[in-house]
């Protein structure tokens, strides 16, 4: 038995077949959980359970799932439960960012209606609809359970070029509060992760970066720049294991006592 306890245990892990999603997926199977992997990349979230069977052993399995449809997200639960009976641990992890400016006078990288609503119903719809459906679950079997909302540092900051995402991230911080009033006296508990700047990932491609830089009028070169030096005193851009590590151990009875916050893994990043 590892210090986490967390074999045998059941998680849901969205957005899992890439970047940090993947990650958490790797960190939690590594000690004894068995991971849904549930992506709306259905090869990718297939190949990533039987990467994790392979590497780590266990049990795993995977689920096409598109957080913002209900019919989708209760299809992926369905399957879940078929598979192991029970829903324990649920990573709200999938989400998206399009770096766009309110107003930009150039009309090149501006904020459109078509991307605020895809936007928020990634990471504001599918987090209430993937949260709402595993909370049942875990309701109904009297158990409790952990729902972990992946938020942002800069959902408590803001971050030029980047509104719609960040007031998204916002949104997590005070879903998370609220539903860990709701949920608390069922021995649900809610808690939030933040990253900040982290390794490249499918929210930190070269493409992402070409677009952020011209919302800053700044090149790619002085972004990293920033990302080293100005704004994260550690000096480097966080690990993808390092975030993973973070929902391991706030989905282990290890936090039992964490509740209703979200807790930053950031570097000491701000924007001062």
């Amino acid at each position: 038995m590892s210090w986490l306890n967390l074999e045998g245990k059941v998680a849901i892990v969205t957005g899992g077949a890439s970047g940090l999603g993947k990650a958490v997926c790797e960190g939690l199977a590594e000690v004894g959980a068995k991971i849904v992997v549930a992506d709306i990349d259905k090869e990718g979230a297939k190949q990533t359970a039987a990467e994790l069977k392979e590497k780590f052993g266990g049990e795993h399995i995977s689920t096409a799932t598109d957080v913002t449809s209900k019919a989708s997200v209760d299809a992926m639960i369905q399957a879940t439960l078929d598979a192991f009976g029970s829903v324990n641990i649920m990573v709200n992890n999938a989400g998206i960012n399009i770096p766009r400016l309110l107003v930009d006078p150039a009309g090149k990288e501006e904020l459109t209606e078509e991307i605020w609503d895809k936007v928020v119903s990634i990471n504001q719809k599918g987090l209430f609809l993937c949260a709402q459906a595993a909370a049942r679950v875990m309701i109904k079997a009297g158990n409790g359970g952990v729902i972990i909302n992946m938020a942002s540092e800069s959902g408590s900051e803001g971050s030029e070029g980047q509104s719609v995402y960040a007031a998204t991230k916002a949104a997590v911080y005070n879903l998370t509060r609220s539903w860990a009033k709701e949920l608390g006296k069922h021995n649900v508990r809610v808690v939030g992760v933040a990253p900040g700047i982290l390794e490249p990932t499918a929210l930190r491609s070269e493409e992402y970066e070409r677009a952020l830089v011209y919302t800053r009028g700044i090149t790619i070169e002085k972004l990293r720049e920033r990302y080293k030096k100005a704004a994260i005193p550690l000096g480097r851009s966080g690990k993808l294991s390092e975030v993973a590590n973070t929902v391991c151990f706030l989905a282990s009875d290890r936090s039992a006592y964490i509740h209703g916050t979200v807790i930053n893994v950031s570097g000491g990043k701000t924007r001062a």
